[in-house]
């Protein structure tokens, strides 16, 4: 039998761009937090053969479909994305997003983990903390209190 698996809400603060820090995982099922200072934001893009879903624990997310209608989420709310569904969010507050993210991947789930609308593909699961454009301020971090 698996055991359970604590985690805490908690990431480095950064200079400026967005991370991912994984949570847990069993299964199918994985958990993470998601940090954006203001105004940086993600490509549209889908994940094939996952369920996601997202809650603001502080800041302001702005969610858009493949048409660019944008859905707002304030601290607290949160949005459920089915499988093959396209979007990109961005942090519109004036603090950093913190977002709680999880994933439900199905069993016959493709080998590809993410696609974007120009074709570019990933294949890998982001497995330990990740920082794209920016990197994390050493000793400074932020986390639910």
């Amino acid at each position: 039998m698996q055991q359970a698996t604590k985690f805490k809400l908690k990431t480095n603060l950064l200079t400026g761009g967005r991370s991912h820090t994984p949570l847990a995982k069993s299964g199918g099922l994985t958990m993470g937090l998601n940090f954006y200072t203001p105004g940086r934001r993600n490509k549209l893009h889908t994940h094939p053969g996952e369920d996601h879903a997202f809650v603001v624990i502080e800041g302001q997310a702005t969610f858009y479909d493949k048409d660019n209608r944008p859905t707002v989420l304030d601290k607290g709310e949160g949005i459920l994305l089915p499988d093959g569904y396209y979007y990109y969010f961005e942090s519109t507050g004036t603090v950093p997003l913190a977002i709680l993210r999880s994933s439900a991947a199905r069993k016959d789930r493709p080998a590809v983990l993410r696609v974007d609308v120009k074709g570019d593909k990933r294949m890998a699961e982001e497995e330990g903390f990740a920082v794209v454009d920016g990197s994390a301020i050493e000793g400074q971090y932020w986390e639910m209190k």
